[in-house]
């Protein structure tokens, strides 16, 4: 199993509780669902190196 970063993060009630919604929607836990929306961010934004993209995108298909 590959480590972690943790870190506290601050986040608007509001916008928690629309996380929680969508995250249920997809089957995953909160922080899954902000690691997710980071994840594909990142990898839209073309700042993966190019074999983390496409490992990225098959994991995503296959969630």
């Amino acid at each position: 199993m590959s480590s972690k970063k943790s870190f506290p993060l601050r986040i608007d009630p509001k916008l928690y509780q629309q996380l929680e919604k969508w995250a249920a929607d997809e089957f995953r836990s909160v922080n899954a669902q902000i690691e997710f929306l980071l994840r594909e961010s990142v990898r839209k934004a073309g700042r993966l190196p190019k074999g983390e993209a496409k490992a990225a995108t098959n994991r995503e298909d296959h969630s």
